[in-house]
């Protein structure tokens, strides 16, 4: 079967009811294992981690957005993450033989289901992008929710799919294809916001530091500290342990130490050190967030009920 892997971030991450029915609606669909899902209340923000064929893998895209357009609110909305959507972004990925080709078609089939059927625009964005301005999400994502009215008045951010106005409660979402990607925070002992986003900045490769490397500088209010939250497009051309070695000494420089790292969602297997909770300082970190052994784990559960 040619599997694809789909990994979508909704704007809930503080109301565990919710997520609970958006999850619950994904792994209704025949076909479809949800692999993970991990929750963060300071981003109020979910992702959720599923596989399936690309029939299965679009019928639970649209399942969630059901459960999700009616039960959150970005009116209401608020969080450390930047967000335009309450499905806020779709990514399909490839696994095994599965071909970019495939998943950008599935991105774009399922982006035009979601305008037609939801009333919300769609923006496809990285390999499924219909313009190399739009490949990057921070580019479409800009303006998040609030200048969404404005940022669709414009005719260079007419939508891929939908109406050129938002969705009155669940915003706009982006939709696209693209590598396995790492879902990497670094949080530092202090609370100065300007260190993180310093951190982060010499990082991220907008703006000359890592190669496939995104970041942002994030306040943790409710812990006192400050997060280095960073996207790892490409682990095997900018590794995992690079990107935390690189925080850890610029964030040094500036007189701040490292509390500990995390991985948010599932990791390929050949993404990560030997020792990968010592040499990451990773916090809350399983062998089941390793997707290869997440996807083996549930065969054996299924086989086991059989």
């Amino acid at each position: 079967m040619a599997l694809i892997e789909c990994v979508p971030n909704v704007s809930e991450g503080r109301r565990l009811d919710v997520v609970d029915t958006l999850a619950g609606a994904v792994s209704s669909v025949d076909g479809v294992r949800l692999l993970d899902r991990s929750s963060d209340s300071d981003h109020n923000r979910s992702v959720l981690t599923f596989a399936g064929d690309a029939s299965a893998v679009h019928q639970a895209v649209m399942a969630l957005f059901e459960a999700a357009v009616g039960r959150i609110d970005l009116r209401r909305h608020t969080g450390a993450h930047p967000r335009l959507g309450a499905v806020d972004v779709v990514p399909f990925v490839p696994l095994g033989a599965t071909t970019m080709a495939a998943c950008v078609e599935l991105a774009k089939q399922t982006g035009a289901a979601v305008a037609a059927r939801f009333d919300v625009p769609v923006f496809l964005y990285e390999e499924a992008a219909s313009t190399p301005a739009r490949r990057n999400l921070a580019d479409i994502r800009r303006g998040e929710f609030e200048g969404l009215v404005t940022k669709l008045a414009s005719s260079d951010w007419a939508p891929d799919y939908g109406p050129s106005r938002p969705h009155p409660t669940a915003g706009a979402t982006v939709i696209g294809a693209r590598r396995p990607l790492i879902a990497f925070n670094v949080n530092l002992a202090t609370d100065r916001i300007e260190t993180a986003k310093a951190v982060a900045a010499a990082v991220r490769e907008s703006s000359g530091g890592l190669p496939f490397v995104k970041a942002l500088g994030i306040a943790l209010p409710d812990r006192g500290i400050v997060q280095v939250s960073m996207n790892l497009t490409n682990f095997e051309r900018t590794s995992i342990v690079r990107a935390f070695g690189t925080v850890r000494e610029e964030a040094e420089r500036r007189g701040a130490l490292v509390v500990e790292s995390e991985i948010v969602g599932l990791v390929p297997e050949a993404a990560l050190p030997p020792a990968p909770i010592q040499t990451l300082q990773l916090a809350r970190f399983s062998k089941e967030q390793v997707l290869e052994e997440r996807w083996k784990a549930m065969e054996r559960e299924e086989s086991g009920r059989s």
